[in-house]
């Protein structure tokens, strides 16, 4: 990916921004709206958590690291502290890589 096209897309980015201030104004969205772009972050941060795990460059990879990936998932959906998440997700990995 080359700068010109980071600095295009961070252009855009802020000028979608601006836009939605000036056609939105103070007006408030409908509350169906507000739900769902309210969801936007978390589906967006598991999108970017699922690619990182499962590719390498252009390729579909399934390792070690579905499994970390597991214990974080069932580990955050049992309300574990952050670090607790973290740590197993790892130790799970690297226990895995060396088998």
């Amino acid at each position: 990916m080359s700068w010109s096209l980071v600095l295009w897309l961070a252009a855009g980015a802020y000028a979608f921004k601006f836009l939605g201030l000036v056609v939105i104004g103070s007006r408030r969205l409908p509350a169906a709206l507000d739900r769902c772009l309210a969801l936007v972050p978390a589906a967006l941060l598991s999108a970017l958590v699922v690619q990182g795990t499962l590719s390498t460059g252009q390729e579909l990879v399934i390792d070690e690291r579905l499994p970390g990936i597991a214990v974080a998932i069932v580990l955050a959906w049992r309300r574990a502290p952050f670090i607790v998440v973290v740590g197993a997700a790892a130790l799970t990995t690297a226990l895995l890589r060396q088998l």
